[in-house]
Formats: structure tokens, C-alpha cells, sequence
């Protein structure tokens, strides 16, 4: 029986000379790896249908336990914003490793939405870095070392709270700052902002590159402080950037 799936593809490995297995991230049964035979020579009609990135509804041989089989596929969204745009295509990369190693860590049905969501409003041309940077602070939860965005991380005092330090973990207030850095009070609103936010919302993004910026070498420094996640793919967003 042939069951038809809404997915994304995270990434492939190459299966001998012309197959290759493909892991995809569904909307009804998580990460589902697929074997997909055939499908590198190049008179296979399923070759560009089964590339990286690819969104649509996958036609499977559902096996429990073991590699499901692709039959065919039918693209929901080509994505051709993003794939007309190196820079775009860099953040996609890295959002689409992170979610195979966040979905590794906790297989929680909020992520495909969630990672959809993002995705989609990036095709519609938002800032890529500000919708990695709150798609990286909602993962925090399913990585089970969220943020503190409610007090002091230190006293747990609610107010006077002055900057946010990603090696304490979270926001310090005036009388618990030593020698950490001080942003200013729109960072320190807008971390809580990208938290709390519905993504299908936002019709708009409009915030200043030194905000986005103190935002983006925040969380970065707290992955590699607290998540134990490296990925290549975050380093070569910044090289591409800076092309």
C-alpha cells in the first residue's frame, strides 16, 4: 500500500551508483529515511524531484523500522527565491542540518511546522538572519536548554535587567553585571520577541543591523556554549556574507 506524505528534504546520502537514500522531514510520521533507486541516472524522471531541499508530498512504501521506498513524488513549492540566491541557499543549509540534528535530539511533531513555516516566509524574501536567529531560539526548547527570558539568571530579579550574556546563560540585571558586554534595551526586548512570536504572522521584519547583529553572536556563542551542536554549515553563512 502506497502512502502519500508532506515532507522536506533534509539531506541525502549517495546509495551505490545510481540510488541514493534520502532523509525527509514529514508532517505525519517525523524524519522518515527513504531509498530512492534509480533516481541519479539521468533519465530518471524522480532526479530532480528528489534533490536537497526539495518540498512536496512523497509517495512511499512506508516500512517500520527500516528504509521506506520512494515511488514518486509531487513538489508543493519549488522555493525559487530561495534557490535563485547563493545566500539564501547558505542559510537554508544550515537551518535544514539544524533541524536533522534538533529533530535527532527530541522527535517532536511542533518541528515541521515550525521549520516549514520559516522556510516559506524566507522564500518571500524576509531576512534570512533574522528568521534563522528565531527559529535558533524556539529549537532551544526541543535541545531542553531554553533560555531564561523572565528574570536575572543569576538573582531573579524581574527588572533593571541590563544586558543578556550567553555565557551565564541568559539576562543580568544592574546589580549582577561584572564584566559582560552591555547591549542595548532593544536587543534585550527583541531576544524575547523572536521567542515568543507566531512565525505564520509576520507579514514584516524591520530591525536595525546592530540589534540584529548583538542577536546573532548571542545565540551563536550560546549553541556552542550549551547545545553541543556544530555545524560547518553556520560557518559558511558568515563567509558568504561577508562575499
Amino acid at each position: 500500500m502506497i502512502t502519500k506524505v508532506e515532507g522536506f528534504i533534509l539531506s541525502e546520502v549517495n546509495y551505490g551508483e545510481t540510488s541514493k537514500v534520502i532523509n525527509v522531514l514529514t508532517k505525519e510520521y517525523g524524519l522518515v529515511g527513504m531509498m530512492c533507486r534509480g533516481v541519479k541516472s539521468m533519465k530518471s524522471r524522480l532526479r530532480a524531484l528528489t534533490l536537497r531541499f526539495t518540498y512536496g508530498f512523497f509517495y512511499i512504501y512506508k516500512k517500520e523500522g527500516k528504509l521506506s521506498i520512494l515511488k514518486d513524488v509531487d513538489v508543493i513549492d519549488g522555493l525559487q527565491h530561495i534557490h535563485s540566491n547563493i545566500v539564501l541557499l547558505g542559510y537554508l543549509n544550515y537551518l535544514s542540518d539544524l533541524t536533522y540534528q534538533v529533530y535527532k535530539e527530541c522527535e517532536s511533531d511542533q518541528i515541521f511546522p515550525l521549520f516549514l513555516e520559516v522556510v516559506k516566509k524566507m522564500n518571500q524574501g524576509l531576512s534570512p538572519v533574522i528568521l534563522t536567529n528565531i527559529l535558533e531560539i524556539k529549537y532551544l526548547d526541543f535541545l531542553g536548554v531554553s533560555l531564561n527570558l523572565d528574570s536575572c539568571i543569576r538573582c531573579g530579579r524581574t527588572d533593571a535587567i541590563l544586558t543578556i550574556d550567553a555565557d551565564s546563560g541568559g539576562y543580568l540585571c544592574k546589580n549582577c553585571i561584572k564584566n559582560e558586554k552591555i547591549v542595548s534595551l532593544k536587543t534585550v526586548k527583541m531576544i524575547r520577541m523572536y521567542y515568543y512570536v507566531d512565525v505564520k504572522s509576520i507579514s514584516s521584519l524591520h530591525i536595525s543591523d546592530e540589534v540584529s547583529k548583538d542577536i546573532d553572536d548571542f545565540l551563536t556563542k550560546y549553541y556552542d556554549r550549551f547545545t553541543g551542536i556544530y555545524l560547518k554549515s553556520k560557518e559558511f553563512i558568515g563567509k558568504l556574507e561577508k562575499l
